[in-house]
């Protein structure tokens, strides 16, 4: 069994209108997404802005509750689970969030933020704390005189090293990284994926990282998933989503990476137009508006997600694969 199986999870948001703000229709951000991970690995979820998957990583946590669809971790039912169960239960899945200033509390010191899980979750006596603090300290690369200062004392980098302690002080299993490095600068960026790298091999830990970088989810994922408008469009390897491209939307993110030799940049694939309203979302294929290999049956048919021919873990939704 695998480590997180997620299937068909919907989250939908209300839309309230007229005078007694009754609910007049409804914002689909996620739609029928189904996965599964093993422990230890890492999968990347790549899309634009606005696709749903920073809702889709809350879901996943029940920071957000789900609409519809199960979700099974480490042989626990998520979705059922009462709240005292998933108190206990969220010790093993914690959040790396993307700007590392606002997620931290300007008000408390490193030495508190890092301790607050701990005392939320009456873990350990003073000491006992204060161990594992000085431990998870040095583990992200920070130096002890840190815990006695104060967020806005820190670098971007440094303030997201705290992040990540916070994140592992509870030893969780599972993280779940929603664009941890995309308000850092680039040289800074590459410190922190060599971190959750180092970090992933030490304490056998599995990751989602939510991100709209392809670049960066090649260097640290296992597997892929493109999002686009609440679904997931497209499912591998590494090497299926590279080197084996199935969907138009695939092959337009990886052509709007940037290369140093411009005869190598694939303007021919690139994508135009907006991602459409999640409110009111195209009939068919929800990428079909946007999609220069548009067919009728696009316009009127939902293509379901079918394994790749040769293929056990490669798979698209699209007709074109048919």
């Amino acid at each position: 069994m695998a480590f997180l199986e997620v299937k068909n999870l919907d989250k939908s948001f209300p839309i309230k209108g007229g005078v007694f703000q009754r609910t007049v229709s409804s914002v689909k951000a996620v739609s029928g997404v189904s996965f599964s991970l093993n422990k230890g690995e890492t999968l990347g979820i790549v899309g634009e802005s606005g696709c749903g998957k920073t809702t889709l990583g809350r879901t996943l946590v029940r920071l957000y509750e789900p609409s519809a669809g199960d979700i099974q971790f480490d042989g626990k039912d998520l979705v059922k689970a009462s709240k005292s169960a998933l108190k206990e239960i969220r010790k093993d899945f914690q959040m790396i969030f993307q700007d590392p200033f606002a997620s931290l509390n300007p008000r408390m010191s490193v030495r508190a933020i890092i301790e607050e899980p701990l005392k939320l979750n009456k873990i350990g006596d003073q000491q006992e704390r204060q161990e594992k603090i000085d431990k998870i300290i040095k583990l992200v690369g920070l130096r002890p005189d840190a815990l006695n200062r104060y967020p806005h004392e820190f670098s971007g980098g440094q303030r997201q090293r705290i992040g990540i302690a916070r994140s592992l002080i509870l030893n969780p299993k599972l993280i779940i990284a929603d664009e941890p490095v995309s308000a850092l600068d680039v040289s800074i960026q590459s410190q922190i994926l060599n971190l959750l790298v180092e970090l992933q091999k030490k304490l056998g830990l599995t990751y989602i990282f939510i991100t709209h970088d392809l670049a960066v989810v090649k260097y640290i994922s296992d597997k892929i998933a493109i999002m686009y408008l609440g679904k997931i469009v497209e499912f591998g390897s590494v090497d299926d989503i590279f080197n084996k491209t199935k969907h138009p939307y695939t092959k337009a993110l990886l052509a709007s990476i940037l290369v140093p030799d411009p005869a190598k940049r694939g303007h021919s694939e690139a994508l135009g137009g907006d991602v459409p309203s999640p409110a009111n979302p195209p009939s068919g294929c929800v990428f079909h508006t946007r999609c220069k290999f548009a067919m009728e049956v696009c316009k009127n048919k939902i293509p379901e997600m079918k394994s790749v021919a040769g293929s056990n873990s490669h798979q698209s939704a699209c007709f074109l694969n048919d």
